[in-house]
């Protein structure tokens, strides 16, 4: 009777169909629209609300402008840190045992209120587009780019991509754990995971793990810059590290190190520039040494080398014998080197050491000691050496670092006292905020004179340069400055300058402070956002002309012209020399 009954309904309404778990027969199969539209449903809403509100906060200005697809990307990364954060309130809200119901017509109302705050993120982006376009303007760019407008959606692509690779992740981690436990009793699982955990946390603390990370890093970043090595020609001249009569092979120079020691202006420039031109001698070449990091990380070895280049190409007997400590990547600015190499018509030497190969931000962030322990190694064995020379026959003794080899030139110096009674002079540019001097100097400046042009002890002994292109306003605290003269070098959209951990939670004094010309009026600290924004301001800090962010070119004149002046020196020389820099270097 009953298989009758379900005949007569099968012929009526047909077969009926077993319906799955997720609401659709068996072999349905998803199209890629489908699929797409699924994913974004299983999307957490508080995590989407997270996401919403820091793509905002990752539009704001800052201290430098940013192309398109770096903001696109900074801004993806942002709203995934910002989808995490939402999770995370929720986990905390419910762990704290509130566990709220939502009716359904709250449900229902939710998914417009986030659909709106989408509309007005985009709006949003219209307003940064302007923002942007006036940082440009001040630092003499031109607009933003048309492809600007893509930027929701490519942050919003890189956000989900990065959502989907943490999913999986999380998935793929359950999984394996559900397999760890069946074949492994639950009591050892938590033992050894207590145990890793541990042990982790005791290599962290005692620096090991630091210290992994850092030589990863060094070796990852020699192995990719030994694959795009661009093909540089050894040196001829014997003043060169990497030459043929060099202790240092050519082969064991990084692509950083060769391109110093091959580098400078041509000898042409500086007869012309000399005023050599008709003279048979004409300039004498630069003295270039450049040691590469010891393999066994024996700083002490590495420095006896750089002595022992000095002495087999008798810079003892040049004019000035510049220390210039490189950045985390092993560059020494050129334009840094090339002059004091004009000023003196090549009667210089410089000394350098590498001590990574890995980007200075990267160095820094993986390891705080290499970097002043390569510079304190690196001028206690020049020192020592050129202490040995007769007084009258010493060059003039200079020190010089840029970016992180700024912070590791300091390391050589317990402070301003020991950097005046140590040597002739002293260019530091783009100090880091964490550099122990420098913040000192700074926290204890004149009153009245702003963080980012500092004024110490009426300028007596140290100043700071922040001119636009240029750092004639050394000489605004007056005329009295004694020898030796300590200059920093610094700009006030410099993001490698005024980045520090204490942004997150602390207003600085610059923000405070009347800003400098290139940077946007009206800035505003907010806790956490000014931190993530300054660091995103570090990437991008070198895609600006010459004069601001971390381009420094025509400052070294004035700045060398300061600590060491050869002799017949002139405002007209300066000008001169500077127009020649900005066409030989300038990229922008």
């Amino acid at each position: 009777m009953e298989e009758m009954l379900a005949e007569r309904v099968t012929a009526v309404t047909g077969p009926r169909m077993r319906i799955g778990t997720d609401g659709r027969r068996p072999g349905y199969r998803r199209g890629p629209v489908q699929a797409v539209r699924d994913s974004l449903r299983s999307l957490s809403r508080a995590g989407m609300a997270g996401g919403i509100a820091t793509y905002c906060l990752s539009l704001l200005p800052s201290l430098i402008p940013r192309g398109w697809l770096a903001q696109a990307v900074f801004s993806g990364i942002t709203m995934a840190l910002g989808y995490a954060i939402g999770l995370l309130i929720r986990w905390f809200v419910r762990r704290s045992g509130f566990h709220p119901r939502w009716s359904v017509p709250l449900e229902r109302a939710a998914q417009p209120v986030l659909l709106a705050a989408a509309a007005g993120s985009l709006a949003f982006s219209g307003l940064a587009a302007h923002w942007q376009d006036r940082i440009r303007g001040l630092l003499g760019m031109p607009g933003v780019e048309a492809l600007y407008a893509a930027v929701p959606v490519v942050a919003a692509v890189v956000a989900l991509a990065i959502v989907a690779v943490a999913h999986g992740v999380r998935v793929l981690g359950a999984a394996a754990m559900v397999r760890i436990r069946r074949t492994i009793p639950r009591v050892l699982v938590r033992l050894g995971t207590t145990v890793a955990l541990i042990a982790f946390a005791i290599l962290v603390f005692n620096g090991t793990f630091m210290t992994w990370v850092a030589y990863g890093l060094d070796r990852a970043a020699a192995a990719v810059e030994a694959g795009r090595a661009p093909e540089i020609e050894q040196p001829a001249s014997p003043m060169r590290s990497g030459s043929a009569e060099s202790l240092v092979s050519w082969d064991s120079l990084s692509a950083t190190g060769q391109a110093f020691v091959a580098g400078g202006l041509p000898r042409d420039a500086l007869a012309e520039f000399a005023g050599l031109e008709d003279h048979d001698d004409g300039p004498v070449d630069p003295i270039r040494v450049y040691v590469p990091s010891d393999p066994a990380g024996d700083l002490e070895r590495a420095a006896a080398l750089v002595v022992d280049e000095l002495d087999r190409t008798q810079a003892w007997s040049r004019d000035v014998l510049v220390v210039a400590t490189p950045a985390g990547n092993g560059l020494v600015q050129p334009a840094a080197i090339a002059t004091i190499e004009m000023m003196y018509a090549g009667n210089t030497a410089t000394a350098a050491l590498q001590y990574s190969h890995a980007s200075s931000w990267l160095s820094f962030l993986s390891d705080r000691n290499t970097a002043p322990e390569a510079g304190k190694a690196l001028f206690e064995a020049v020192y020592a050496a050129w202490q040995e020379r007769p007084q009258a026959l010493r060059p003039k003794l200079l020190v010089y670092g840029e970016s992180l080899g700024s912070y590791g030139g300091h390391g050589a110096f317990s402070g301003l006292q020991d950097m005046v009674a140590r040597t002739d002079g002293a260019l530091w540019v783009a100090t880091p905020n964490f550099t122990e001097t420098w913040r000192d100097l700074t926290d204890h400046r004149d009153l009245g004179s702003r963080e980012i042009s500092p004024v110490y002890d009426d300028g007596i002994q140290v100043r700071w340069g922040t001119g636009d292109g240029h750092a004639r306003d050394l000489w605004d605290p007056g005329p009295a400055w004694e020898e030796p003269r300590i200059v920093y070098v610094q700009h006030g959209s410099d993001g490698v300058v005024w980045w520090s951990s204490d942004l997150l939670w602390h207003e600085p004094d610059w923000l405070r402070e009347p800003s400098g010309d290139d940077v946007l009026p009206g800035l505003r600290w907010l806790p956490v956002v000014t931190y993530w924004l300054t660091t995103m301001d570090m990437v991008v800090a070198e895609e600006v002309p010459a004069g601001h962010g971390h381009v420094y070119l025509g400052e070294y004149v004035d700045a060398w012209a300061a600590i060491a002046p050869p002799t017949g020196w002139t405002d007209d020389d300066a000008d001169t020399l500077r127009d020649l820099l900005i066409d030989e270097y300038a990229e922008f």
